[in-house]
């Protein structure tokens, strides 16, 4: 007799549910989430013939924390199912919509009984795939937080502060660079700032970690900063000044965790044995591949072909059709994280590889959009990372865009 787990989990308590292949419940337990009702849930799974040889699967809502890290101990399968399809089964079992913890347990397990083929386990990844996952994403979290404070600083310089933005336009990264916090340290006010000397110029930029053009750069500063700006009354000056200050904190926050999450990326990635090949594909860099191994995974079992993996990222059209009408069109329901990496990758990618060029641009004159060159790009390209992956190998431009097939379907 097969049994089926389903889990309804909370922040501090858990329902479970167990079935057999008929639909019977077989029990059911409130546990809490904590070492002891950890305990409790595999004695329970145990107590109804889990073992090592015939684990008994479980269906849960989420795919994190530590009730999941303890059910994937050994050979157990794990379903992360999707909160919206689990509503939708559970009105399968009732048209009251009523809906209790204890009952989503049911559905849950339910699921697993009836349609566990059309759910995939979460993945057996090792663990130092699932640590650079987790250093990849935090990082690629921290510049999105970074850039979204340094919109906000932005914004409010210029309400009141305009020569800073005119002095920092030239610089990469603008706000972001050290130099540029350093400055607005100094002289949170444009007032403050025009009073500033070539001495303390260049003693700021050189806190910031600047070696070469600082005495330049401290004239060039001067003079921006002295030239004629429009001024708020100094009682509002003032108090906006402090506002960025507190502003200026977060980013400076913000910019060091980016750059040390960069710096613990860099140290994991290559211990990894799918770096090499990853590093070898055009526009793929350190932290730009770790993004793409840490969607994807290290389970060569996870996809069953090239075209799951394209539908994932979200780079292969989808077809929707219904009676007479038909229309081809991009994906909206993919792995997001993925999807982003795979466009800076196809983005980096036209200038590291000349094929990959000859490809977008062949898209383009056929009619595509940038956006909609660059998604065929990374289409073809996550396709051939899936064969590379699969046998070993790394990227080869000739084998990846053959000249005289690109030739002739140019030609045609």
């Amino acid at each position: 007799m097969l049994i089926y787990c389903g889990i309804d989990w909370a922040e501090r308590t858990h329902d479970v549910a167990l079935v057999d292949d008929t639909g019977q419940l077989l029990a059911k337990r409130h546990i809490t989430d904590d070492a002891t009702g950890y305990k409790i849930l595999l004695e329970l799974l145990a107590e109804y013939g889990d073992t090592e040889e015939t684990p008994i699967p479980v269906a849960i809502e989420t795919s994190r924390g530590l009730l999941v890290a303890v059910l994937r101990t050994g050979t157990r399968k794990v379903f992360a199912i999707n909160p919206m399809a689990a509503a939708r089964y559970r009105d399968r079992h009732s048209v009251s919509r009523k809906k209790s913890d204890p009952g989503d347990a049911l559905v849950l397990a339910n699921i697993l009984r009836t349609d566990m083929h059309a759910h995939r386990p979460l993945p057996d990844d090792s663990d130092l795939g699932r640590a650079i996952s987790v250093l990849a994403r935090a990082q690629q979290d921290s510049l999105w937080n970074r850039q979204q404070l340094a919109n906000q600083l932005r914004s409010l310089l210029r309400e009141y502060y305009p020569a800073a933005l005119a002095a920092f336009a030239n610089w990469t990264n603008g706000l972001c660079r050290p130099e540029a916090r350093e400055l607005l340290k100094a002289a949170p006010t444009p007032t403050r700032a025009a009073r500033l000397t070539r001495t303390q110029l260049q003693a700021a930029l050189k806190r910031a970690g600047r070696r070469r053009g600082i005495e330049a750069e401290a004239d060039r500063l001067r003079e921006v900063f002295r030239g004629e700006w429009a001024h708020q009354p100094p009682l509002v000056e003032d108090a906006l000044g402090k506002q960025m200050l507190a502003l200026l904190i977060q980013l400076d926050a913000a910019c060091t965790a980016a750059d040390q999450l960069a710096e613990a990326v860099e140290e994991a990635f290559p211990q990894h044995p799918d770096a090499e090949i990853l590093l070898s594909f055009p526009g793929l860099g350190i932290q730009l591949a770790a993004r793409v191994l840490a969607e994807i995974g290290d389970d060569r079992t996870r996809f069953a072909d090239a075209r799951g993996l394209k539908a994932y990222a979200g780079s292969s059209p989808i077809t929707r059709a219904s009676g007479k009408k038909s229309a081809i069109t991009r994906r909206w329901v993919k792995n997001d994280r993925l999807n982003h990496a795979g466009y800076l990758w196809a983005f980096a990618s036209l200038r590291a590889s000349t094929g990959a060029n000859a490809h977008y641009r062949r898209r383009r004159e056929q009619g595509d959009w940038h956006a909609a060159a660059q998604r065929n790009l990374f289409n073809r390209m996550i396709g051939q990372l899936y064969h590379c992956l699969q046998h070993g190998q790394c990227f080869d431009e000739s084998a990846a865009f053959p000249a005289g097939i690109e030739d002739a379907a140019q030609a045609a």
